[in-house]
């Protein structure tokens, strides 16, 4: 059905997700995308620079993979424009073109990541779940049905390589599972000298060693509007694990009382520690003066010791906010981390938003092109650091799903956009788990539980 005397309307069209002007790697699946208005018959023209070219008129946007592929290859480093026209009541309506922009940046094969039910009161069925970037393939790493009433959390790839793995068991079945040279191994990480097991895991760049928090977490849930749930630590530290040894590498600087410290993470070229320190307080009653401030503290990976000071790279005090999920970019050039009011936890905390701090420079800036009215929380970035995806509440302020961004050579910041899905509107309308804690892999990751060493 061809489009006939169309209407030309001076406005983008309103499609879900919001993929205009946007700026996509060529080995993303197919952006399709669901119209919000009624319609009888749509029609897309996606038109390279280069002269290729894909027209769909039908029912629904669906994109044949392989067109897709193609178009964007012959695109890379330039921009493909979009028209799209749609007929209603006999008549066709033609809407002012926009683009996407096929950024010469390869993004790594795929994205790791918690699927949880947003409530946190159940554990309900959740797991580890991977998905093919270049295509809409979801499938299990591993799942609580394993074990029912476990819950499955804090994974960690080494620098996207899931080659060294760490997943984390919680329960009374709880410990932590380990993929370390291609074995496997099942650990009780808790010790007489530690608070709890081992959670919150970050690898060193070597794959020699791997930083971990220790936490006394309690959860709390609100009564007052607009506020759900707040996850509090009582106390916490910082640990490092060697995995060659099986031991636990502390420092008295990374084990205070009067301090609770969390969310490790190596530099990129491995000689320190960042982490999450504030003054401790009396918990629950205080629980609105904790925030905690970004530090580092070297680290040498020749023999697993540790310096004997903290530096504080951004103060809570001075800045009257929170830090939490400081994440440092692969080529050693920023860290991203979360801020909000006050804690650790932000994921229910309306106002999180992401902030990058630049290494060389030291300056920080609020990320105000990915950031929206509602939560931006947990992140992490791409292997060659050009991409990163993150966690946000935007869609409808309750579940949490993945966005994607690039970031250029300047530090300049593009569009964020939606994980892609085959039908969006039905596929996110329907999912009833958030997305927790997303990761990039280079590769598929394989767990043989039958291999698993106790």
């Amino acid at each position: 059905m061809q489009v006939e005397n169309p209407e030309f309307v001076d406005a983008f069209p309103e499609i879900y997700p919001d993929y205009v002007n946007v700026t996509i790697p060529v080995g993303i699946a197919p952006l399709n995308f669901n119209l919000k208005e009624d319609y009888e018959r749509i029609d897309v023209i996606l038109q390279g620079t280069d002269g290729e070219k894909m027209h769909l008129n039908d029912n629904e946007v669906d994109i044949d993979a392989c067109d897709w592929e193609k178009l964007l290859e012959k695109s890379e480093g330039d921009s493909v424009t979009v028209t799209i026209s749609v007929r209603n009541d006999g008549k066709w309506k033609q809407y002012k073109s926009f683009s996407f922009y096929v950024s010469d940046y390869p993004i790594d094969y795929g994205l790791a990541y918690r699927l949880i039910a947003p409530g946190y009161e159940v554990y309900s069925k959740m797991g580890i779940y991977q998905r093919e970037l270049g295509s809409f393939k979801e499938n299990a790493v591993i799942e609580n049905t394993l074990l029912p009433g476990m819950c499955v959390n804090c994974h960690s790839a080494n620098m996207t390589n899931p080659n060294n793995l760490s997943i984390h068991v919680r329960g009374d079945y709880g410990a932590t599972l380990m993929k370390y040279n291609s074995q496997l191994e099942v650990l009780d990480t808790k010790t007489d000298s530690t608070i709890s097991s081992c959670v919150y895991p970050y690898w060193h760049p070597s794959g020699n060693y791997i930083a971990y928090s220790v936490n006394d977490t309690k959860q709390a849930f609100h009564v007052v509007r607009n506020e759900r749930i707040e996850v509090m630590d009582n106390a916490s530290d910082v640990v490092v694990y060697n995995p060659q040894t099986h031991r636990l590498l502390m420092s008295p600087l990374l084990c205070r009382k009067e301090s609770f410290e969390t969310f490790p993470a190596f530099s990129a070229d491995g000689t320190k520690l960042y982490f999450c320190s504030a003054e401790a307080q009396v918990m629950p009653e205080n629980y609105k003066n904790v925030r905690y401030s970004l530090c580092s503290i070297d680290f040498d990976p020749t023999d697993g010791t540790f310096g004997n000071k903290v530096d504080t790279l951004i103060s809570a005090v001075k800045l009257g906010k929170s830090i939490s999920f400081p994440r440092p970019s692969y080529d050693g050039r920023y860290i991203m981390y979360t801020l909000s009011d006050y804690g650790n936890f932000s994921i229910w905390h309306r106002e999180a938003d992401l902030w990058l701090l630049d290494l060389r420079s030291g300056i920080s800036r609020n990320l105000i092109e990915v950031n929206s009215q509602e939560t931006e929380s947990f992140h992490n970035w791409s292997s060659n650091s050009h991409w990163f995806v993150f966690s946000s509440r935007r869609d409808d302020g309750l579940y949490t799903r993945l966005y994607l961004a690039s970031i250029n050579e300047k530090g300049e910041v593009s569009k964020p956009f939606m994980l892609p899905q085959q039908n969006p509107l039905e596929y996110y309308t329907e999912l009833l788990y958030s997305y927790n804690v997303p990761d990039f892999i280079s590769e598929p990751i394989v767990l043989d539980l039958s291999l698993i060493h106790i």
